[in-house]
């Protein structure tokens, strides 16, 4: 109830009435980050995947306890030149005799940062890492729907699209060799990219663990979501939590693509898809729909 009753109070506040608020919160958690414990569970994307979803759900969840000022941190990718003491701010107090709550947090570029994962296995190296993935055709659509409304591309989809290589040339090298570089066409105009989950995924789990990386097919949880979400839940080792609702948080609506568009993006993440295969236990959700059609 009180965190219902806290996310529509957030939801009323100005963009400016909200940065106040959080940066007095992490005034506060900087102070009194000792009694922070930092996260044991980590959603790190992908972006445009169910991850507003999957945050809400793990935000109602009774043995768990999102990050005190946004549903994520982005320590791992953009801010890593700030400190742990900074990291630790972000979370809720524990106290001496209360209930032990699982802290955790959700931000969707740590999945495509080429150095996420290392930094956060080192920093984290028994935390559970959730990776959310969405039909990479409607994913990148999504994002690019999602980049215009937030002003940061003007190029229509397809044009975007024919010029992401040449616009992201070199950047994850740039990210991997030059320590506290960030870039904003990396993190922003990877549309395709985005959605080749295997790659990004493989990271993950070579630096943690097999058991430790679960991933999510979004389009099966939007299908059948108390079904999928209980098994999530199982996998993380939480005693199983029932939501109220299940919605398609965060969603773009937008209109459909060119049929040739279409056909020519399905073919360019066909082999990326059948890679997800191991890591899904079985093709995702939304190849099985284009075999049946």
């Amino acid at each position: 109830m009180i965190r219902r009753v806290m996310g529509a109070v957030r939801s009323r506040m100005s963009p400016r009435t909200r940065r106040v608020v959080r940066a007095l919160l992490l005034a506060w958690g900087w102070v009194t980050a000792d009694l922070r414990p930092p996260p044991e569970l980590v959603v790190v994307g992908a972006q445009r995947a169910g991850t507003t979803t999957i945050f809400r759900l793990l935000s109602e969840h009774p043995d768990l306890v999102r990050p005190t000022a946004d549903k994520g941190t982005g320590y791992f990718d953009d801010h890593f030149d700030h400190s742990w003491r900074w990291y630790r701010a972000h979370f809720p107090v524990r106290l001496p005799g209360r209930r032990r709550r699982q802290a955790f947090e959700c931000s969707g570029y740590y999945l495509f940062h080429p150095l996420a994962a290392e930094r956060i296995a080192a920093a984290l190296p028994r935390c559970q890492v959730v990776v959310m993935v969405r039909d990479p055709v409607a994913r990148a659509h999504s994002a690019h729907k999602h980049e215009l409304a937030r002003g940061f591309e003007e190029l229509p989809f397809e044009q975007a699209v024919a010029q992401e290589a040449d616009r992201t040339a070199g950047l994850e090298e740039l990210l991997r060799t030059e320590p506290g570089s960030t870039s904003f066409a990396h993190r922003h105009h990877a549309y395709l990219q985005r959605g080749e989950y295997a790659t990004q995924i493989g990271r993950f789990v070579e630096a943690l663990g097999p058991g430790q990386v679960h991933v999510v097919d979004a389009d099966a949880l939007f299908a059948d979501p108390v079904t999928v979400w209980i098994d999530l839940q199982r996998r993380l080792g939480l005693r199983v939590h029932r939501p109220q609702q299940v919605g398609r948080w965060n969603e773009r609506p937008g209109g459909r693509l060119a049929p040739d568009t279409l056909a020519r993006l399905r073919r360019h993440f066909e082999p990326h898809d059948a890679a997800l295969v191991p890591y899904l236990g079985g093709p995702p959700s939304w190849r099985e729909e284009q075999e049946i059609r």
